[in-house]
């Protein structure tokens, strides 16, 4: 009777079987210098730009700059243990990272790999980081409306679904704050929402995390992490791969929506390397292509035709200007890409007005033509209305009593600036904007003293759920207004403003 075979034997047998013998051709080079996360590497002639390249203790970077002695090489992990004369091998492959629905819900770095301390993401799909933006062929109009629930965005500067609209400011001006805000507000959207964190603080990006999972659909979210501490080749790759994932759900036909936060960090980043691999510096020392690294990512954002399906990216991405210079280099060229931006103004964030956008100098390319049409209807000429405010604003400081219409002008405009005035992580709903909106129009504000703004702001959502919820609904879902509508709101908000006037003192 012959002994029983061990599974172990079996198995091991079988995968001895399946192995093909013969000689196989395998592209070997060898560090010449590494250090700061660049390796220069000789011998390997048939390297490709941005090849994935594998070190000897299995650590891997990709191929940057093709000199005809050395190839630059960006690691992808820790460069403590390469070592000059090392060996490294190509692999004939660009870089890739996990695409799916598998990844909804995690917190991950730039090639998926998880960071929430949860088991191995499995995707049955991986796409190069780089790949080429939709023609001009299959795009469709961007015209339908991407809601943030924040006052201050939809009712001036709509955001659609396919459209790039930068957020730019100061350091600490509340750009990573809206643009949280606006995820956020997706929480009850079709869409999937994508945070990319390039050179964060950690504490920054636990901050971004935790209010995404206290106020938002995390199910529905992906946060990808490249944090300071990241090898500068992660922070490099980092809102290449966000766009790659976000992709995968556009090309079904869904729609997604992605933060980059934040490019002058990335462009910093781009610095650091090209002057590593020593490529020449230009202005400012950033490399000639600084320009177009971010147009041909940001031109992946688009609307697709309805013969690719119709889905959207929609793309926000931020820059940080020093003391508000728009005009220098970084901020320059991002303005120049993207269909508009939301400039945050340090005076008026340190004033109290958050979010502290600057209505001077923002603007979106799309304007009204993705705006809902009930909030555009019900906006009426807000946006002018607030600029003429402003100007008389400036004019009245230098003394004098205005006289009536002035005077009516100022006391609205007051009520239109505390009514863009919104708390954290507290977006609204579609219909709570448009009775905000016909609550200034109707001149229900105007008599409401500036004190009691902020409950009649807290207290308008629940009085539209009591006294209006079958409107509310109507309204959310289709986005239009009709005249019954429009009169029923302005009822509510008028009676809520009277009740408020009736328990407060009056105020100039």
């Amino acid at each position: 009777m012959q002994p029983e075979t061990p599974d172990w034997f079996a198995t091991a047998q079988t995968a001895l079987n399946k192995t093909q013998l013969g000689p196989r051709a395998e592209y070997k080079g060898r560090v010449e210098e590494i250090g700061d996360g660049v390796a220069m590497i000789s011998g390997l002639d048939n390297v490709r730009l941005d090849e994935v390249l594998r070190f000897q203790g299995g650590q891997i970077g990709f191929a940057r700059v093709l000199d005809p002695d050395l190839i630059g090489c960006v690691l992808l992990d820790a460069a403590s243990e390469v070592e000059a004369g090392d060996a490294v091998f190509g692999t004939g492959e660009v870089v890739n990272v996990p695409v799916g629905e598998a990844l909804l819900g995690r917190i991950i770095d730039p090639l998926g790999r998880p960071l929430d301390d949860k088991p191995p993401i499995e995707t049955q799909t991986h796409l190069p980081i780089e790949r080429p933006a939709p023609s001009i062929i299959d795009r469709d109009l961007v015209t339908e409306p991407v809601q943030t629930g924040i006052v201050a965005m939809d009712t001036l500067f709509a955001l659609g679904r396919g459209q790039r609209e930068l957020i730019v400011g100061d350091h600490s001006t509340g750009k990573t704050t809206l643009a949280i805000d606006a995820l956020i507000a997706q929480r009850d959207s079709d869409m999937i929402c994508i945070y990319v964190a390039v050179g964060q603080k950690t504490s920054s990006v636990r901050r971004a995390i935790d209010a995404l999972q206290a106020k938002g659909n995390f199910a529905r979210c992906i946060v990808l992490v490249a944090g300071s501490a990241s090898a500068p080749g992660l922070q490099w790759i980092a809102p290449y791969a966000g766009m790659t994932m976000a992709e995968y759900f556009r090309d079904k036909g869904q729609h997604a929506l992605i933060v980059i936060d934040d490019l002058s960090k990335h462009a910093a980043t781009h610095r650091e390397i090209a002057l590593l691999t020593r490529q020449s510096p230009g202005r400012e020392a950033y490399p000639g292509d600084v320009f177009y690294i971010h147009a041909r990512l940001l031109e992946r954002a688009a609307k697709l035709s309805k013969e690719l399906g119709g889905g959207s990216l929609t793309a926000l991405p931020i820059a940080e200007t020093d003391s508000g210079n728009l005009s220098a280099y970084i901020p320059t060229n991002l303005i120049s890409i993207t269909d508009g931006q939301i400039v945050l103004d340090a005076a008026l964030f340190h004033q109290g007005q958050k979010p502290a956008v600057d209505v001077g100098l923002s603007v979106s390319r799309v304007g009204g033509k993705t705006q809902a049409p009930a909030l555009r209807e019900a906006a009426g000429t807000l946006r002018l209305d607030y600029a003429q405010f402003l100007e008389l604003e400036v004019f009245t400081r230098f003394g004098g009593m205005p006289e009536g219409r002035v005077r009516d002008q100022l006391r609205r405009g007051e009520r239109i600036r505390a009514i863009l005035r919104q708390s954290q992580h507290a977006p609204y709903r579609l219909a709570d904007e448009v009775a905000l909106m016909l609550a200034v129009q109707s001149s229900a504000l105007d008599k409401l003293p500036l004190t009691a703004i902020t409950t009649f702001l807290a207290k308008l959502p629940t009085i539209l759920d009591r006294d209006a919820a079958q409107l509310l609904q109507t309204i959310n879902e289709t986005g239009k207004l009709d005249a019954d509508a429009r009169k029923t709101l302005t009822e509510v908000t008028t009676r809520l403003a009277t009740s408020l006037c009736n328990m407060e003192p009056s105020s100039p």
